[in-house]
């Protein structure tokens, strides 16, 4: 049986659109790429389960060899939605140009399946003991509801887990979480002439600011963690939006803020902070403020800094750890096991027009891969 080559694989992904979004008009599923990744996978020996989470949502599940334990490779099917008008390649296209291939999802992070899949083609499986396990999850670019099916109805638990988020290669052992919420003020519109006419909106918004400032400083001051760049909590106030005239008294204001956990931090406990910091500006104005998450809110992650998981996979990757900002599945799948970030390509490519991964990544992605196969699963 003829293989398909790395190339021809890495196009199949990219050719093969898979965008999930909050829109509706964009939100399309994932089952054409997990269709053909389940093909590709069982040409090489895994024995593979689809498990569909919600409509035209799947997770994929592949197992090479038998036994207990083992590795998981893991990755995210889905890419964002695209500004055509941004790109200079087609985005469902794999484009070779610059040293470097170009389309939605070469980074981020489609790409990484066609890695596995070669490494896993230059492995000889003679002498495996323990078992290779690929996922690949629907939905990490809005809810994560991927990720949080598969933890709450694993199959198998594994002993290592590596996600293919592009990380330059660097080992990612730590990043924070993201909780995004929106705060409505329901005033009452009237002529400006009387301000006695009406609640203005953004008078009561600016005494939310104003908590949710205080509530930032006192994040900074409470909750520390030096392995990070940004050692502290962050709490930004993104997007405002009020009223519709300078003569009329403003009826609705909505703020939209995010905030980053440090690894630790309860999601409860945060929320029950950020509910507290705005008390008083609710009981002063009843029923006037709203509070709704923008999506479900992702925890930090941290693997134990001593594990020797983390001192495995610098030395095949011979590049020390390292934490980040962004968020990843991470959280989710290191409730199985220990969880480290690792992929070719760079986080800075995620989420823009003419996204690429460099060729340089290529072969040193392929043999870190091997490597780590041979040392998890043998």
């Amino acid at each position: 049986m003829q293989l398909p080559s790395f190339l021809e694989v890495y196009e199949g992904l990219i050719s093969t659109s898979s965008i999930s979004s909050t829109d509706p008009s964009w939100d399309e599923g994932n089952s054409q790429v997990i269709e053909k990744l389940a093909t590709w996978l069982k040409d090489i020996g895994f024995e593979v389960t689809v498990t569909e989470v919600e409509k035209g949502k799947h997770n994929l599940i592949a197992k090479k060899g038998t036994g207990k334990g083992g590795l998981l490779l893991a990755g995210h099917s889905d890419t964002v939605p695209f500004d055509d008008g941004r790109w200079n390649f087609e985005p469902h296209a794999l484009t070779q140009a610059n040293d470097r291939f170009y389309g939605l999802g070469t980074a981020d992070m489609k790409g990484f399946f066609a890695f596995i899949i070669e490494a896993v083609k230059k492995v000889d499986w003679s002498k495996q003991t323990k078992p290779l396990y690929v996922l690949a999850t629907c939905d990490e670019e809005t809810t994560m509801l991927g990720a949080r099916h598969f933890t709450e109805n694993a199959p198998f638990k594994p002993d290592y887990c590596i996600i293919g988020e592009p990380t330059s290669l660097v080992p990612v052992r730590g990043h924070k979480g993201h909780v995004a919420n929106a705060v409505r003020i329901t005033g009452k519109s009237g002529h400006s002439s009387d301000p006695a006419l009406g609640v203005n909106a953004i008078e009561i918004m600016h005494e939310v600011m104003f908590a949710l400032m205080q509530l930032r400083d006192r994040l900074i001051k409470e909750y520390h963690h030096p392995g990070f760049a940004i050692p502290s909590p962050t709490l930004n106030l993104g997007h405002i939006h009020g009223g519709d005239s300078a003569n009329r008294i403003c009826g609705c204001c909505e703020l939209h803020y995010d905030v980053r956990p440090l690894p630790g931090i309860s999601l409860d406990g945060l929320d029950n902070m950020l509910r507290s910091s705005l008390k008083e500006v609710e009981a002063k104005w009843p029923g006037r403020v709203e509070i709704t998450p923008l999506h479900e809110p992702i925890p930090g992650y941290e693997c134990e800094h001593d594990h020797p998981f983390i001192a495995g996979v610098e030395s095949i990757c011979e590049t020390p750890s390292e934490t980040v900002n962004y968020c990843t599945e991470a959280p989710f799948l290191q409730e199985l096991c220990p969880t480290l970030v690792l992929g070719p390509g760079s986080i800075d490519q995620a989420h823009q027009p003419d996204e690429f991964l460099a060729f340089e990544f290529i072969d040193p992605t392929i043999n870190i891969l091997s490597k780590s196969m041979y040392k998890y699963c043998f």
